[in-house]
């Protein structure tokens, strides 16, 4: 292990490409850097890779650089790291934002598309001849079975079919006429 504890000193060794002295200066910095990022970012990973990077270019242009602070120059060196990180971030988060603002107005769009629909719908079956509206809306407002809509009505389970049948193939028309392609209303409760 070396015995010298001036940082000016280590990085003079690290300059002869003195891997101890690097791995001293490393040890000694490393986890209070971290503790420095991590204090304002908050993120493990994106911490670590911070001071990793830092003491990745310290070594790479060892020889070109002139310290006389070590201890100043990394934590300046984390500084500026963090100052490129949220800058980044903020690129980012525009992004991000942008992104959820066409969502948001899909989504609006979608509602908006789907108020019509259920407004184009209600509207047909207002247009549907009493009896045949009274049990569709049983059926598919009112969630009952075939069953408990003959009970109800004192008709028969064929009859009920019967006037779903209808009332479904009447609104399909109403629908279709007016541009709209419905699917899911003609899914049958049992």
């Amino acid at each position: 292990m070396l015995e010298i504890k001036e940082d000016k000193e280590l990085f003079e060794l690290v300059v002869l490409n003195n891997e101890l002295a690097f791995k001293v200066l490393h040890d000694r910095y490393a986890t209070k850097m971290f503790l420095y990022a991590f204090n304002i970012i908050k993120n493990k990973e994106v911490c670590e890779d911070m001071v990793q990077n830092i003491f990745i270019d310290v070594w790479n242009k060892r020889q070109n650089k002139s310290i006389n602070n070590v201890k100043s120059y990394l934590f300046k060196s984390v500084k500026y790291k963090i100052f490129n990180y949220f800058r980044d971030q903020r690129i980012s988060k525009e992004d991000i934002t942008r992104l959820n603002i066409i969502d948001v107005s899909i989504s609006a769009s979608q509602k908006m598309e789907y108020y019509q629909l259920e407004e184009a719908i209600h509207s047909s079956v207002d247009k549907l001849p009493k009896r045949c509206k009274q049990i569709f809306e049983l059926s598919r407002f009112h969630y009952k079975t075939n069953k408990e809509i003959s009970e109800e009505l004192e008709i028969s389970i064929q009859a009920v079919k019967n006037q779903i049948s209808k009332a479904l193939s009447l609104i399909k028309k109403d629908l279709q006429s007016d541009g709209v392609i419905l699917y899911f209303i003609s899914v049958p409760l049992v």
